[in-house]
């Protein structure tokens, strides 16, 4: 006799009712942990509506669970999404990865919960939803990757055949350690990018250091993206790109402030770049960059100028 519904096995039970959209957010919770209901609708619903809807089925079926913080002047924040632990379940068996910890989901939402630097997760995964959201509505665009901090949190992540042994062996304090990776594509071509999300909360010369960073691991490896600094302010911009003057850089440094792309609504794709040292301002599809290793995956590079940078 066929087993009734409700009493089928919960994960099948989601299992049947996941669309490819669903996969797409469930994935993007595993990886980076928490994005709210904006960010959520704005990156892959076509109606704020339609999101919140989806978003009560999604936790009705205990794929993701929610939190909404509290203003410390009054009121609460939007609703903050994470994966519950059916939604772990689906990725690690789409992945692979086997069955995750039984109480996963719980340990994962009280860490982000109580974690004190959560506007500076979520302003760093706006810039990549804001990438998705351009993307959706913007054919023949994608944000081909988006790679999570904890990628690059060890130094041998950063280092490639022929680069300097130093890298792997050093330590984790003489190298970066960016916010977020990605590679965003525009007609055939594309780009990888490291991003380091500012809120202003640190001293200029932390901002100094992680460039220096940058520099070191440009000189020691046989590969350089752009690194993407994204400002709260044109003050903070034009006082970074003051202390940079005069230096010789040789990694790329491009700048944008959250200021400028709310007064002109634009997105991070857009002629928001800044390059340290350059004037005027850049789409992130022209950014240089120098990778074989990326050239070869998405072949999708466009002829090196006379420094052996992708034009």
């Amino acid at each position: 006799m066929r087993k009734p519904i409700h009493s089928a096995d919960p994960l099948l039970r989601l299992q049947a009712s996941i669309t490819a959209r669903d996969d797409q957010l469930l994935d993007w919770l595993y990886d980076h942990g928490v994005l709210t209901t904006d960010q959520i609708a704005t990156a892959l619903f076509p109606s704020l509506d339609f999101t919140q809807r989806r978003l009560r089925r999604l936790t009705l079926l205990r794929a993701v669970d929610r939190f909404r913080p509290n203003r410390a002047y009054g009121g609460s924040y939007p609703y903050h999404y994470v994966l519950d632990q059916l939604g772990y379940d689906h990725v690690h068996a789409q992945r692979g990865l086997g069955r995750p910890r039984r109480d996963q989901a719980r340990r994962r939402k009280h860490s982000l919960t109580r974690r004190p630097d959560l506007p500076h997760l979520l302003g760093g995964n706006q810039v990549f939803t804001d990438l998705a959201a351009h993307a959706r509505t913007h054919p023949d665009t994608e944000l081909t990757r988006w790679q999570p901090a904890s990628t690059y949190h060890e130094p041998g992540t950063l280092y490639r055949k022929g680069g300097d042994p130093q890298i792997i062996t050093a330590g984790a304090t003489g190298f970066p350690r960016p916010d977020g990776a990605g590679v965003w594509t525009e007609h055939g071509r594309s780009v990888p990018f490291f991003l380091e999300y500012d809120t202003s909360g640190e001293h200029l010369r932390v901002l100094i250091d992680k460039i220096a960073k940058y520099e070191r691991l440009y000189v020691m490896s046989t590969w350089a993206w752009p690194v993407l600094f994204h400002l709260p302010s044109a003050r903070r911009e034009a006082n970074l790109h003051h202390r940079l003057a005069g230096i010789d850089l040789r990694a790329v440094i491009a700048t944008t402030t959250a200021e400028l792309r709310t007064a002109l609504d634009v997105s991070p794709a857009d002629q928001v770049w800044q390059l340290a040292a350059h004037g005027g301002r850049h789409r992130l599809i022209d950014l240089p960059y120098t990778d074989t290793d990326h050239d070869d995956e998405f072949s999708t590079h466009t002829a090196p100028d006379q420094d052996g940078r992708a034009a």
